[in-house]
């Protein structure tokens, strides 16, 4: 599976970048396939590993703020591997097509 995640601290006033850090350090620290981008951290996994990944994240954020918003979107594929990459590489050579017409 896929899932992309966005965990944000609320209670805590504007600076959140330290917290969504140590979100993103578990992620990382997992070793499963991810990706982080300004909006979304991506991980890729099977369903179980995945969403004790995204608990940690969770967690991480918990121990410094009172609450957390957790988004959560998932591509729920079973015997699907490296996902993460083949779709955008499927779209990046539709992509390629177009400028070649």
């Amino acid at each position: 599976m896929i899932v992309a995640f966005s965990v944000t601290p609320l209670g805590t006033g504007d600076e959140i970048g330290q917290a969504v850090s140590a979100a993103v350090r578990v992620v990382r620290a997992s070793g499963l396939p991810n990706r982080t981008d300004a909006m979304f951290t991506t991980i890729e996994g099977e369903w179980d590993e995945v969403m004790a990944v995204v608990k940690q994240a969770t967690d991480a954020i918990l121990a410094v703020a009172p609450r957390c918003s957790l988004v959560l979107k998932a591509d729920i594929r079973p015997g699907v591997t490296d996902a993460m990459t083949a779709k955008v590489a499927t779209v990046e050579r539709y992509l390629a097509e177009d400028r070649k017409n």
